[in-house]
């Protein structure tokens, strides 16, 4: 006699047996090299020169529990993870971020940082740890200075988590302790990566050649990653395996703030990042060959820097709602909605010309956003 559960499950294989034979691969050659080009996934983990902790087992518990502590606070009244909810992709939910005030920009996703060259909506930092120093240090967010960091740590249950680690809190510097901080900070950040997703499965596929296991990805899904590759453009800025140039682009949503001030995006934070004394030129990059200190010397702004923001992965994007870097856009659908009938006039007079309205049917919006969520389904 067959078991009910035993039944089912030969009932189940031989209909996924079924749906596989009907199911088939609709990309071209040329767009299946152009899907290659997105994996594979996820990277090897390299450790991040400028860190010395990057890796770093204890560091790595370290900066989990500093990441969940109000201590990091002036007021102790909110942690790194109040702005970024690990439940919502370590980005939050609301349009803008607020801290101690309503914030300019959105909150952006920490998964997946080591896929970066620079960090922030503006690139303002250009290491992990530079940027966890950002929020600790403005006065409108978490809003220490060093000596009040220094001082809260040396206080708390931490103090001797940080001296095993660091060595002795009390004979460090306020600056050392800041820093040292944000790199157990870093460290953790660095783990926070999503996995493999029905994309990357049927990426994978392609690559091994085995167009039946390929096929079960949803036609739908292919349709969408067709137009994101051809039609769509999409693939120009969200390129590689973390969908993402890590460069920055005009996409015609406005940078206005209020009626009389705006966000200078791009243009801005290039001054604030050859002002820092934390990028990777600086004394507190641990790297003795100071690699990407090059990038800090070189860059250059011009006109067409402002009001341009930082490409943003795709990876786990179903996740992090809203978008752009002021939070307007509420969905994926208004995304999409956003470029197939985008404002030309919005854009640069002197920017890339690269959009024009898509002019997608609702059918190939439906694709288009079904695509997309297979990448945040690992």
């Amino acid at each position: 006699m067959i078991k009910p559960l035993s039944a089912l499950r030969a009932l189940l294989l031989c209909l996924a047996s079924v749906t596989a034979a009907q199911a088939e691969v609709l990309l071209s050659e040329e767009e299946i090299a152009q899907t290659l080009a997105h994996g594979p996934w996820p990277p090897a983990f390299e450790p991040d020169a400028s860190n010395r902790v990057s890796g770093d087992a204890d560091a790595i518990a370290f900066g989990q529990v500093l990441f969940f502590d109000p201590i990091l606070s002036r007021n102790g009244d909110m942690s790194c993870a109040s702005c970024h909810d690990p439940e919502h992709g370590f980005a939050e939910s609301r349009p803008r971020a607020v801290g101690q005030v309503l914030l300019d920009r959105n909150t952006l996703s920490l998964m997946n940082l080591s896929a970066h060259r620079w960090f922030g909506w503006a690139g303002d930092t250009d290491s992990i740890w530079a940027q966890s120093i950002t929020p600790l240090l403005n006065p409108d967010e978490m809003g220490h200075d060093a000596g009040s960091l220094k001082t809260a740590l040396m206080q708390s249950d931490q103090a001797q988590e940080y001296s095993d680690i660091f060595g002795p809190i009390s004979e460090q510097d306020s600056e050392e302790v800041l820093v040292n901080t944000s790199k157990a900070l870093a460290a953790y950040q660095e783990t926070l990566v999503t996995g493999q997703t029905s994309f990357d499965l049927f990426r994978d596929a392609l690559e091994q050649g085995d167009l039946e296991r390929a096929a079960l990805y949803p036609e739908g899904a292919q349709r969408g990653l067709q137009t994101f590759i051809g039609r769509g453009n999409c693939a120009f800025c969200h390129s590689g395996p973390s969908f993402s140039n890590g460069e920055f682009h005009d996409v015609g949503v406005p940078y206005f703030v209020t009626e009389t001030r705006v966000d200078q995006g791009r243009f801005g934070g290039m001054q604030a990042l050859k002002a820092s004394p934390y990028n990777l030129a600086g004394r507190y990059s641990d790297d003795p060959d100071k690699r990407g200190a090059w990038a800090v010397e070189n860059v250059r702004m011009s006109h067409g820097d402002f009001g341009i923001f930082r490409v943003p992965s795709l990876r786990g994007t179903a996740h992090t709602a809203p978008y752009m870097h002021d939070g307007s856009l509420p969905d994926l659908r208004a995304v999409v909605q956003h470029y197939n009938e985008i404002d030309l006039e919005r854009l640069h007079a002197d920017g890339e010309a690269i959009l024009m309205p898509l002019g997608l049917t609702e059918g190939e919006i439906g694709d288009l956003i079904q695509f997309l969520n297979s990448l945040s389904d690992d």
